[in-house]
């Protein structure tokens, strides 16, 4: 089994050599400047490469660079090969990322969130303290409050 430093090195020589074939090697229109390889993971034991890339574009233009890669795979694993040196070839498996679409969700949600906000401040413009401004006692402030509760306890017993 391969320590994780040297399957980081790997992934990181897949992500460069597969980014590069693509944008200089591979003719296939159907993978054109839309389609970025963001991450690269390599197994423990450097046989399998997960390679997650991201399509700038509609379904149409998504499912269209799935089916080039899935065509250019064989041509991206032998240029991996000659550059990495490596006994065994990790086979290379397309994942499209989900990055994009869980950053628009979360930008989304934060919008919903700071309209939430401002229709909350809105509302609680004009409004007031349901008790004092400031609901903390003081030292020596409630000292004349203790006395008159003192006087009325006072009164009530006789």
């Amino acid at each position: 089994m391969a320590d994780n430093a040297r399957a980081k090195r790997l992934a990181d020589l897949i992500r460069e050599v597969v980014a590069k074939k693509m944008q200089r090697g591979i003719k296939d229109p159907r993978l054109g400047t839309h389609v970025t390889i963001t991450d690269t993971r390599v197994t423990g034991d450097l046989r399998e490469a997960t390679v997650f890339y991201t399509v700038y574009g509609d379904d149409e233009q998504r499912a269209e660079a799935a089916a080039g890669l899935e065509s250019a795979k064989g041509v991206l694993r032998s240029a991996v090969g000659a550059a990495a040196g490596v006994k065994f070839t990790p086979t290379l498996t397309f994942v499209a990322d989900a990055l994009p679409d869980t950053a628009k969700t979360i930008e989304d949600l934060l919008d919903k969130a700071r309209a939430s906000d401002a229709a909350v401040r809105e509302v609680s413009a004009g409004a007031a303290f349901a008790g004092d401004a400031d609901p903390y006692k003081k030292p020596g402030e409630d000292d004349e409050d203790d006395e008159n509760d003192e006087n009325d306890e006072g009164d009530a017993a006789k």
